[in-house]
Parts: C-alpha cells; sequence; structure tokens
C-alpha cells in the first residue's frame, strides 16, 4: 500500500535537497525533508542514500510496434518488450507508426500501448504516418484525437525524407488544423510531431506553415533536429521564434546530445522547449557501433549520462528534457513529469556514483532493481 523513499537528493525536477517521499498506491502523496515510517501501516521503506532521485523518463518517440521495413519483409523489426524501456529509465512512451504502414497499423499500435499499459507502464501514441493518405483508425486524424484514448496528435509525419511522400504546404495545413482541433475538442495536446530527414530543404516546410498560418506555434514537435548542421541550425531558429524541438539519442552523423546541449546552454537558450527522445526500435544506420541497424532505447539513458558525467552538464537542466518538458509539451503535466503530491509515481533512482540505475518504479510498482528489469512482459523469458 505505501512506499517510502528515505534520504535521496530529489530533483523534482529542480534540486530540491534531501527529501523523502511517500507513494500511497500509485501515486506520490507528500515529498518532505523527514517522513516518519512509523506513522504508516504496512509501509515499505526504500534507502536512497547517496542517490540521485528523479521523475521517470517520457520518451515521445518509439517504434513499439517495431519500425524498419525499408529493405524489404526480412528487415521488419519486431516488436519492443516492457523491459527495453524500464532498463532505460523509461515510465510513459508514446507510439509512433512511421515508414511502414503496409504491414503496420494504427489499430496494431493502439493496440500494442493498451498491452504495455497492463503491463505497468504508462503508453500513450500518434494517430499518423510517412503515408499520404496518412493512416488512422476511424478514417480521420481529427476524430482519432478526440474518440481515442491514448492518441495525443499525429505523427510522425516525415518531411525533407525520400522516403516521405513530400506533404505540400496545403497538406501540412490540413494535417496541423485537424490536430489544432483535435487537441481543443479532445482536450489533449494536438500535437503536429515532425520526422526531419536529410533532405535539401531541412525545416523549410515547417517554418513556411508557421509564416503562413495562425497556428500555435507549440503545437509543431520537429525531431532528429540534430541530425546535421543544417537542420540544427533550423531548429535553433525555431528555438528564437518560440517553438520546440526535440533531440535524438545515439546520433552519429551529426551532433550527439552532449554536443548539441553544450552548444545550446553556451549560446544562452533555455531548456524548457527543448526534449530528448530514442527513436527506440526503429530502423538506424548499421555501422561499427550499431550492428544491428535497430535504434536503441538505452541510447536514451547513455546519452543522458555521457552529458551529465563526461561533458559536465548539471543533472537537473539535463533531466528536464525527458521529465518535465515532454511532460508540459504533450499536456501530461502535472500527472507526469515531476514529483509533487498527485503525480503519478514514476521514479527513478540513481546511484549517485556514476549514474547507476539502482530503482525504477512505474505508478507505484517497482520494475527495474540494480539495473536490471524485476518484472518483464508477459512474452520475454523468465
Amino acid at each position: 500500500m505505501f512506499k517510502l523513499l528515505k534520504n535521496g537528493r530529489c530533483f523534482l525536477p529542480e534540486d530540491a535537497g534531501q527529501k523523502d517521499i511517500l507513494i500511497a498506491f500509485d501515486r506520490i502523496c507528500r515529498v518532505e525533508e523527514n517522513i516518519s515510517p512509523d506513522r504508516f501501516p504496512e509501509v515499505e521503506v526504500i534507502d536512497c542514500s547517496d542517490c540521485l532521485v528523479c521523475p521517470g523518463f517520457i520518451d515521445q518517440h518509439v517504434h513499439i510496434t517495431g519500425g524498419g521495413g525499408e529493405q524489404g519483409p526480412v528487415s521488419r523489426i519486431p516488436e519492443i518488450m516492457m523491459s527495453e524501456l524500464v532498463e532505460a529509465g523509461v515510465t510513459t512512451v508514446v507510439g509512433v507508426l512511421g515508414f511502414d504502414s503496409v504491414s503496420r497499423s494504427i489499430a496494431g499500435l493502439l493496440a500494442k500501448a493498451r498491452g504495455l499499459e497492463a503491463e505497468g507502464l504508462t503508453s500513450y501514441i500518434y494517430t499518423g504516418s510517412y503515408g499520404s493518405p496518412t493512416e488512422t483508425l476511424t478514417g480521420r486524424v481529427l476524430q482519432d484525437i478526440v474518440l481515442l484514448d491514448k492518441v495525443l496528435g499525429v505523427g510522425e509525419i516525415a518531411i525533407s525524407d525520400y522516403r516521405s511522400f513530400h506533404p505540400t504546404l496545403p497538406d501540412l495545413r490540413v494535417l496541423a488544423s485537424e490536430a489544432n482541433a483535435g487537441g481543443m475538442l479532445g482536450g489533449k495536446a494536438g500535437i503536429l510531431h515532425l520526422h526531419v530527414g536529410d533532405g535539401k530543404k531541412g525545416l523549410q516546410p515547417l517554418m513556411q506553415l508557421i509564416d503562413e498560418s495562425d497556428f500555435p506555434i507549440e503545437m509543431f514537435v520537429p525531431t532528429h533536429v540534430n541530425r546535421n548542421p543544417q537542420v540544427f541550425s533550423q531548429g535553433l531558429k525555431l528555438l528564437q521564434m518560440g517553438g520546440r524541438v526535440d533531440l535524438t539519442a545515439g546520433e552519429t552523423a551529426g551532433y550527439s546530445i552532449a554536443e548539441s546541449l553544450t552548444y545550446l546552454q553556451k549560446k544562452g537558450f533555455g531548456m524548457d522547449r527543448v526534449t530528448l527522445s530514442s527513436d527506440g526500435n526503429g530502423s538506424a544506420p548499421q555501422n561499427s557501433a550499431n550492428q544491428s541497424g535497430v535504434g536503441s532505447v538505452a541510447q536514451l539513458l547513455v546519452d543522458i549520462k555521457n552529458s551529465i558525467l563526461d561533458s559536465k552538464l548539471d543533472f537537473a537542466s539535463v533531466i528536464r528534457l525527458v521529465t518535465i518538458n515532454p511532460a508540459q509539451t504533450l499536456k501530461l503535466y502535472p500527472r507526469k513529469g515531476c514529483l509533487k503530491p498527485g503525480s503519478d509515481a514514476d521514479l527513478l533512482v540513481f546511484k549517485q556514483d556514476q549514474l547507476k540505475l539502482y530503482r525504477l518504479l512505474a505508478r507505484g510498482e517497482v520494475l527495474v532493481e540494480e539495473q536490471k528489469a524485476v518484472k518483464k512482459g508477459k512474452y520475454e523469458e523468465a
């Protein structure tokens, strides 16, 4: 019934110093300096001495039903397993369909999201795909967002990529209109989540849409913005305009996460509209560092550690990108992305030395101990 995390240095995500956190069932009910376990019946105490405690990560771009397919049927990537997510610190995931909308579907994406939720995570999806007309379940983006509880917006819609349907300005305007109206009617974020490829125009189609329309700029979330210098430079302009950008973990051809964040901080950019996602379980460039050619959700945690331990970036500033920032972008705050009374009990506990994952709790349930999942999905090996 009760769990009490004691003596940890808590990041809410701002640094709040040493605090105790009391969990009742699946919610945080108290965050105080000293909470006595004697006051509560059947309380499990988790000693967090010499640990850093922060909200569970939100990964807003994962191919939960598998990506790939560009090299034929043999290259179709299998569905992701729960342990891959939780061992990367992820407690909330947003599924995307991507390029293959022939052998994959929004129905399959929704079913997988419901399965992950039943296994212990919090899950959402975007309706849509690279193709034209973009994939939906009800036949219309607007209706999917309004009527399907797990649909937060439309994406990933591909621009500046040879695999996309090369959406025109009117195409993007219609998608933005559907997403915006769906968000308003459904009480959701109504995001237009854009995959940005290596094509010649980069972010130009989005910039043109923003310039020639009246849509709220915060509804657009372009991802892979650190993939090359041109797109990164355009992303900086979008930030200056009040927009949002999403960086991708594991980038090797463009700028790494540590390089991107170091540059942003050096140039004085605020970090409140920057997010980080993994593009996990999608196709990735096959090289010496990635023999499988499959994007890994684990890279999210690797890049966060590298940014803090090697590049000496501030812990609180870095974890914003996977906690409160995506929670606010997706309109999940304050239920997600923070440690406050009433928030979901999604918590990460790191050993302060080398940031080893000591515990992960999702909705109050301990899913990871000492970097290993102690609860796995239904069809994972014991």
